[in-house]
């Protein structure tokens, strides 16, 4: 059993952990906002529809590392769960996703640890969004501390695909019926000729204005 000062030990050092997450989060969070603001001032057009931030709770880091087959520990925590500290970028069409990716990715605080484009490589659930794994630097009053966020980017119609699979997923906690799985399948399919439909109507109406004489 963990005497009181172990207990101690260990809730003083998730209350830094969080912390840590939290700070990073207001500095991408922050970042994020400066370039999409720069972006408006440059092109007169703003990219990020939407910007959320989020902690992920104890209990599903915990539940993720039971997953991965990890006991749960701070250790593990830190070394085995990437999204802990999440920002989801929405935009209103996919040429907006890599646009905003490559932004990030020049940004010289920013170290891009990976990349997972579901996008061009949808999961077999139909799952689309694209992800970016980075690390910022936490500056303390006597220390830097490298702190990973994980950035989300996807379409207004990706993210409301995905909370839906988000909800039936925990409904029927990973294993939902195959006629439900079918439809939600069908779904991802509709929204991607939505996202082709919409950035090609975009297109079409900014070759028009630039065309259109004064």
């Amino acid at each position: 059993m963990e005497t009181n000062t172990g207990v101690k030990d260990s809730v003083d050092s998730w209350k830094t952990i969080m912390f840590l997450y939290n700070a990073a989060l207001k500095e991408v969070g922050t970042k994020l906002e400066i370039l999409n603001d720069e972006f408006q001032y440059v092109h007169q057009y703003n990219p990020i529809e939407h910007i959320k931030t989020r902690i992920k709770t104890a209990e599903s880091i915990v539940q993720k590392l039971k997953r991965y087959g990890h006991e749960s520990s701070i250790d593990n925590m830190i070394k085995y769960v990437n999204d802990i500290a999440g920002v989801r970028l929405i935009c209103s069409f996919t040429s907006d996703i890599y646009v905003l990716a490559e932004m990030i990715g020049k940004q010289s605080d920013l170290k891009v640890i990976s990349i997972k484009d579901y996008i061009k490589h949808p999961k077999e659930s139909g799952y689309k969004s694209y992800h970016m794994l980075v690390t910022v630097p936490i500056y303390l009053s006597d220390s830097i501390v490298d702190t990973k966020v994980e950035i989300q980017i996807r379409t207004i119609a990706m993210d409301f695909w995905a909370s839906l699979e988000h909800k039936i997923y925990y409904k029927f906690e990973g294993n939902a019926p195959d006629h439900i799985s079918k439809e939600l399948r069908e779904c991802a399919d509709m929204i991607s000729n939505l996202d082709e439909k919409m950035l090609s109507l975009n297109n079409e109406i900014q070759n028009f204005a630039i065309q259109r004489p004064d």
